[in-house]
């Protein structure tokens, strides 16, 4: 599969999912975006705005298994991951997969969960497989995980650590939809039975993992890998920011603006694709100073000013 190729797939995608997700076109890139960087993805939003609904069809139109976990104070580690179960006839325990063994995993306010369960699900996301009583098992490929969080309700929450909000290739959100929008989904609504409109696969197979291998053949000039490199280092040396992006953000944001090319249709990547989705690549990966944090500073504004302060580099237009 080509770029050209690519994009046109992504476009066939994003219309799919458009079509039961109302949503900013920007939105939908922006998740799929994260399935192009083989990375993982963090909805945070309140209840009501399509979370759900968004993994669910995304899963459908990519052609993948997919499978949801209620995240609550109670669920176990054994709950995600699986089980070995005593088979009787046999005289042996079997392993029992959990829900973790899908190829798009739904996390439902992942961060109601104790860290021990969270920790359960930071191997699969990292690794890309469990262990459960000493014995590994891979997960399938591709693997994915959409994670969701409610921002207002922080009661019986407990926060993501670093190194799990770390995985997240981009963390970002809904919002609500446009009065137009919302008026579509009444009319929507009272046009079908169900309560959850249907999304037909646009994928089969194997074919999500061919697409995934695209933005691996995106050139990127010499200086735009500086001026990413830049942008990381930057955010470390802001007032603001007590631990700022890491080397792993920082190659996150590289493969994020490959993926961005694609879903544009380019071979190359240029500044704008890097200065688009660097906000939602570097947002959740700041730690900021305990006086920001009481000052209420928001860490896109810390990403906004960092775009603004480091130099853009001067590149060919054709990426070579």
């Amino acid at each position: 599969m080509n770029v050209a190729e690519a994009a046109a797939t992504c476009d066939d995608v994003l219309d799919a999912v458009g079509e039961a997700v109302i949503a900013d076109r920007q939105f939908l890139e922006t998740v799929l975006t994260g399935v192009l960087a083989r990375g993982h993805v963090l909805l945070e939003d309140v209840p009501g705005t399509g979370k759900t609904l968004t993994a669910r069809s995304f899963a459908s139109a990519l052609g993948l298994s997919f499978k949801r976990v209620q995240f609550t104070p109670d669920l176990l580690p054994a709950d995600i991951t699986g089980s070995n179960v005593f088979n009787r006839a046999e005289s042996s325990f079997e392993f029992q997969p959990g829900p973790v063994f899908a190829n798009i995993v739904l996390a439902d306010e992942i961060n109601r969960a104790p860290p021990k369960t969270q920790a359960a699900l930071l191997e699969a996301m990292g690794e890309g497989q469990v262990t459960v009583d000493g014995e590994t098992h891979p997960l399938p490929e591709p693997f994915f995980v959409i994670a969701t969080q409610n921002p207002v309700e922080q009661e019986g929450t407990f926060a993501l650590p670093e190194a799990q909000r770390d995985r997240f290739v981009v963390k970002t959100e809904l919002g609500y939809p446009s009065r137009e929008g919302e008026r579509t989904l009444i009319d929507r609504r009272a046009e079908r039975a169900s309560q959850s409109p249907s999304v037909d696969p646009v994928l089969q197979g194997d074919a999500v993992t061919d697409l995934q291998a695209v933005p691996e053949t995106v050139r990127v000039d010499g200086k735009l890998r500086d001026y990413v490199v830049d942008l990381g280092r930057a955010t470390r040396d802001d007032d603001r920011v007590d631990v700022g992006v890491s080397p792993r953000g920082i190659q996150r944001l590289f493969e994020a603006s490959r993926a961005v090319a694609v879903v544009a249709g380019r071979d190359y990547v240029v500044p704008d694709d890097v200065k688009r989705i660097a906000p939602v690549v570097f947002g959740h990966r700041l730690v900021l100073t305990n006086e920001a944090a009481v000052r209420d500073t928001d860490p896109r504004v810390v990403i906004r000013d960092v775009l603004d302060r480091v130099e853009v580099p001067a590149v060919a237009s054709t990426g070579t």
